[in-house]
């Protein structure tokens, strides 16, 4: 199957990133960990290796999308804490693959709330990073608010029942606060390619 096109593509800020090498990348993405573009080219070089391996092993595309997800979710992750730099990425890749696809056990389709066509794999895991970085009350509020679709009222409520004195109006500032935190964490290049409306560059 053909991976559709994606945001990072043909961004500027990615494109010339496809003329280096895989250690040059590997290298680059290791030693600038606040920078998310050299991730982004080594996901746009091996996007569609991952791609055709993942949607081989389901028949719904929702599950495959899912999986090919959580492959990138795991090389984003192990690359993170590789220290020997010499390694034949390629061959890497398509090991993490096959070690995801052996472990993970893939929810029903309806229990899935990804979707590829929304979200690239790489943003997912940049936003996911910045969540896991967000105090507590933030990150909740925020998830109850997004993920959940609960309105500022209930979320009050709920924490009110948890014994926190808040108001729907704090609520709504702090779904403001957790924002813009999340703002400051995820790398600014990361946000140019995927958050900016004029991102898919021809």
């Amino acid at each position: 199957m053909q991976l559709p096109p994606l945001p990072e593509a043909n961004h500027p800020l990615v494109k010339p990133l496809l003329f280096k090498g895989d250690s040059e990348l590997l290298s680059l993405f290791l030693r600038y960990p606040t920078t998310g573009r050299y991730f982004a080219a080594i996901f746009c070089r091996y996007g569609q290796v991952v791609y055709t391996l993942t949607s081989r092993t389901t028949r719904s595309m929702v599950q495959g999308d899912f999986l090919f997800l959580k492959v990138w979710e795991y090389i984003f992750n192990e690359l993170r804490l590789l220290g020997d730099q010499s390694i034949n990425l390629q061959s890497w890749i398509i090991d993490a693959t096959g070690v995801v696809l052996n472990r993970i056990q893939v929810p029903p389709v309806e229990e899935i709330n990804y979707s590829l066509s929304h979200t690239s794999p790489v943003f997912w895991c940049y936003l996911d990073q910045a969540l896991q970085q967000l105090p507590g009350d933030l990150r909740l509020v925020l998830l109850l608010s997004e993920t959940f679709k609960w309105t500022s009222v209930r979320i009050a409520a709920y924490l009110q029942a948890e014994g926190e004195t808040v108001t729907p109006e704090d609520v709504m500032h702090l779904v403001t606060e957790a924002y813009a935190c999340v703002l400051k964490i995820i790398p600014e290049d990361i946000q140019a390619i995927y958050l900016t409306p004029d991102r898919m560059v021809a």
